[in-house]
């Protein structure tokens, strides 16, 4: 068995086991998406937004960290009591022709994901290696099969590697704001919203970004899939111990990555915005300008090895989510590194585009971009999942209702608001 799909049934399959035991076996499944919500594309925006605005959008990323909360949640409860996925209830449910864009819409936001963990990784090794970007972009696609070769040491080899790179990053960061000596009240103030917000075309293009990057598609098709086997026979009391398990899993696994969007996007306004460099166009002129700002040799190859581990870790989340979405739409299964091959090869091509016609300072530009179009796609996922989490017929007495309802569908709204304007502020 392959090493990623022994991951993924690692985390579905429920044992007999002691009580306590039992209760860790349901823990996992939040951390492999958590691992999504720290890629690439989120050090980008959030490094831009707080350079170019100061704390003024830690309130879109407190924002968006909460919407993904309640959305991942929804997303684990449809899959646990359907013990389907979403791409599969997509298919089941939505018809041939929805489907197929449902499908197509999916697979666009994992590209464009992986555009940004191909391009992150990239930045990373120019940076810790002197290479040049193009250069960088190919031995990105290497480092993904390095990557998956590590089946060949058991499924534990993977899991183990995922939290080494975790903690490795949590202590970078910490690291980082430790030296950036940021004004904790500014921090505090940035939490309210800003008027700015929709007036500014900026602001909304950063907002919007900063949603993409978050709050992926693909994390739920591939929430949903990973805990639907933790019920497999669908009795209440085996619902509610697992639903219980798995609320607590992802919540616990969220704060922390909404800790770490934070923390980059604080990192950012101290030691960028208030030196006066606000327009960050890449990670690159961050790497460069972080250590004399900070005044520690440390910081620069401290940034770029963190951006390489989240690259790293984001290939995991990419494969498993396209392998969720392909079998569940055409029931079509492919080995993970065929598909970590496909996607990467569909991801090189922008990017290796991108590198040629704007150069080696195009890499902010192209990772903000690829979480905008991941933000345009998301109402594609979340609309089919909300009706499903609200079907009786198919969720019985676990579907969803009350404020977590109006909570969502509001969220929906006022990202599809967010993105009219986005495109109306573009087209003008």
């Amino acid at each position: 068995m392959n090493v990623l799909q022994g991951t993924v049934e690692a985390v579905q399959r429920p044992q007999a086991r002691p009580p306590t035991r039992r209760w860790f076996s349901f823990l996992g499944a939040g951390a492999m998406v958590a691992v999504g919500y720290m890629d690439p594309g989120n050090w980008a925006t959030d490094l831009a937004a707080g350079a170019q605005f100061g704390y003024n959008l830690l309130f879109v990323v407190l924002v968006a960290s909460v919407a993904g909360m309640l959305l991942q949640w929804i997303a684990s409860r449809v899959g646990l009591v359907t013990r389907r996925d979403l791409a599969e209830l997509c298919r089941e449910y939505c018809g041939p022709k929805v489907a197929t864009a449902l499908w197509l819409a999916a697979e666009v936001a994992i590209v464009a994901c992986d555009v940004a963990e191909v391009v992150g990784s990239a930045v990373a090794l120019q940076l810790l290696l002197g290479i040049s970007l193009t250069s960088g972009v190919l031995l990105s696609a290497i480092g993904t099969i390095a990557l998956l070769s590590l089946r060949s040491l058991g499924a534990r080899a993977v899991e183990i590697a995922i939290t080494f790179l975790i903690v490795f990053v949590a202590a970078s960061l910490a690291a980082q704001l430790a030296a950036a000596h940021p004004d904790w009240h500014a921090v505090a103030a940035g939490v309210r919203p800003s008027p700015e917000l929709l007036r500014h075309a900026g602001m909304v293009w950063l907002a919007a970004g900063i949603l993409g990057a978050t709050v992926m598609p693909h994390n739920l098709y591939l929430h949903s899939a990973l805990v639907k086997r933790h019920a497999p026979d669908g009795m209440p009391s085996q619902i509610r111990l697992a639903l219980r398990s798995v609320n607590i899993d992802t919540i616990g696994a969220l704060v922390f990555a909404f800790l770490i969007n934070a923390g980059l996007l604080v990192v950012a306004a101290a030691v960028f915005h208030e030196a006066g460099q606000t327009q960050l166009d890449d990670l690159a002129e961050a790497h460069r300008l972080l250590t004399p700002l900070v005044g520690a040799g440390w910081a620069g190859p401290l940034f770029a090895a963190a951006l390489l581990a989240c690259g790293l870790n984001s290939t995991v989340t990419g494969t498993l989510a396209g392998q969720v979405v392909m079998e569940g739409f055409t029931r079509l299964r492919i080995r993970p590194w065929q598909r970590a091959l496909l996607t990467r090869a569909l991801a090189l091509a922008p990017a290796l585009a991108a590198v040629a016609w704007f150069g080696d300072g195009s890499s902010n530009r192209l990772l903000v971009s690829s979480q905008v179009v991941l933000s345009l796609q998301l109402p594609l996922a979340i609309v089919p999942m909300m009706i499903f989490a609200t079907r009786p017929s198919l969720m019985g007495p676990w579907r969803v209702r009350g404020l977590p309802l109006v909570a969502a569908w509001a969220f929906t709204g006022g990202l599809v608001i967010l993105n009219g304007a986005l495109l109306w502020q573009t087209l003008a």
